[in-house]
């Protein structure tokens, strides 16, 4: 379909944290002729998709927000989802970004025309085109929700709940329950379960290292205070990031201070779990942060219920009526609730992406994803990504990787949009010599070290983490060397 209107200067993929922030610091910067498209009905992302019981974040609240966007009135240490998403409603209506989403666009297709140096936006259901000068892929790492890859899924005959896609409709009242996977949903998932259902079992791969989670109220006075003297906040805010930038020497490196944390939590294990051979299930058998951390005070005690089961035995499939595991029996089921995360694009990307001279950034990502600096591609002149490849912190709180990207990719576009360029793309060389340097580095990390997680691909490679500290990752995004750049 052809495209309609004039060009956008700037066309925002996905109304999430990183598209909010996006927009805001756009229109900070003086750029005001951009558009979101979000394909639900309603901004929030993941913490929109994320409403099942006890969805929380296990980042601090002063931490998991914006600089540029403080918020007084968290009420807790660790706020829920649905406070996350009142702080992005309001993000939108503070800033007046509401009249520049346009919802219920599905974006399709990304096809840039060297010619004329546009972008165009391609969405289902017959919606027309649109055209853009740039474009910022912020749809997410953890958009799309994904059932696991076992035999028999499609047979079973009861219940079935993905964690991204709860069912408040459904009543556990008396019923028996699978929780499949043991990550951070679902640490935050069972111990809700536990209150409601008749049984519940819990289906464990491998166990992962269990820190705990002291979740405090915010008094009045406290919240007073950051309202009236906002550097108080900002000075709160800078102690966690400092706490949790120390902790990348325990959990990025295998270090001394690795066998810190994993005395933390065996100690944890060990107040928690009075029975030994409970104890020796849930005790892992790699390295703290070769998988993700989790954070919680009431997971163990919830799995030491009178109606919870720890089951350890591989799943062999699902049948009709449950779940049988490898030594041969079948535990059957009202419900299944699948707590297994999202399809993190490692290789491949979310939506068909085809840049300068036909090339496909899928193909090219098929070994794994890349990028340069995780904000722009090779080949793919303006376009800027959000979250994109090597960006995940293992002991920080993502949104400071975030807002560092957003400052740095809003930056590139505003030198486009003021004429020093028409389009900008990173170098070749540029750009692989930082994934060679970067993958080096990588192999040094506890990520690499050997475990099985959501961070590898099948053969290794790792596309998510970024093996450093969060205020190197800051520092390389500072400024927009234009000598990185070639500029056409």
């Amino acid at each position: 379909m052809s495209a309609v209107r004039k060009p956008l200067d700037v066309a925002i993929i996905g109304a999430g944290f990183a598209g909010i922030g996006a927009a805001i610091r756009l229109r900070q910067k003086g750029i005001g002729d951009f558009a979101l498209f979000e394909r639900g009905e309603r901004v929030g992302g993941t913490w929109r998709d994320n409403t099942y019981p006890g969805a929380a974040c296990d980042i601090p609240s002063r931490l998991y927000s914006y600089s540029f966007a403080p918020n007084p009135d968290w009420s807790h240490t660790y706020s829920g989802s649905a406070e996350i998403l009142g702080y992005i409603d309001s993000m939108v209506e503070r800033f007046g970004i509401g009249p520049r989403i346009r919802f219920g666009h599905n974006v399709t297709a990304l096809a840039f025309d060297e010619a004329a140096g546009l972008w165009t936006v391609s969405f289902a259901e017959g919606r027309p085109d649109v055209l853009a000068r740039t474009v910022i892929l912020a749809s997410g790492p953890l958009a799309n929700a994904g059932f696991p890859d076992i035999k028999g899924i499609d047979t079973y005959e009861g219940h079935k709940i993905h964690s991204a896609r709860w069912d408040h409709d459904y009543d556990f009242t008396g019923k028996k329950v699978a929780v499949v996977g043991t990550g951070a949903s679902a640490v935050q998932i069972i111990p809700e379960l536990v209150k409601q259902a008749a049984a519940v079992k819990v289906f464990q791969r491998t166990p992962g290292w269990v820190l705990p989670r002291v979740n405090r109220r915010t008094n009045g006075l406290t919240k007073q205070l950051y309202r009236r003297v906002p550097v108080t906040q900002s000075l709160a805010r800078e102690a966690w990031f400092w706490g949790h930038e120390s902790v990348a020497l325990g959990v990025v490196w295998n270090t001394p201070l690795t066998r810190v944390v994993e005395s933390v939590a065996l100690a944890h294990l060990r107040a928690q779990v009075r029975d030994p051979w409970l104890r020796r299930q849930l005790t892992p058998d790699f390295r703290a942060g070769c998988k993700r951390l989790l954070m919680s005070s009431d997971y163990y005690p919830a799995l030491q219920s009178e109606n919870c089961k720890l089951i350890t035995w591989p799943i062999a499939e699902i049948s009709p009526r449950g779940i049988r595991t490898a030594e041969g029996i079948e535990h059957r089921f009202d419900c299944i609730v699948f707590a297994t995360g999202f399809e993190v694009s490692k290789q491949g990307t979310p939506i068909p992406v085809t840049g300068r001279g036909g090339r496909v950034l899928a193909d090219e990502w098929r070994r794994g994803a890349y990028a340069f600096k995780s904000v722009t591609v090779a080949g793919y002149p303006n376009l800027f990504l959000t979250f994109g490849p090597n960006s995940g912190p293992g002991h920080n709180s993502a949104l400071v990787y975030m807002e560092a990207q957003i400052d740095y990719l809003t930056d590139a576009i505003k030198i486009v949009l003021d004429g020093t360029a028409r389009t900008l793309e990173p170098r070749q060389d540029r750009q692989d010599r930082y994934n060679r340097r970067l993958q080096r580095r990588l192999t040094a990390t506890t990520w690499n070290s050997g475990c099985r997680s959501w961070y590898l691909t099948e053969d290794g490679f790792n596309a998510t983490m970024y093996p450093g500290f969060g205020t190197q990752y800051a520092r390389q995004l500072a400024t927009v060397r234009l000598a990185d750049y070639d500029l056409r």
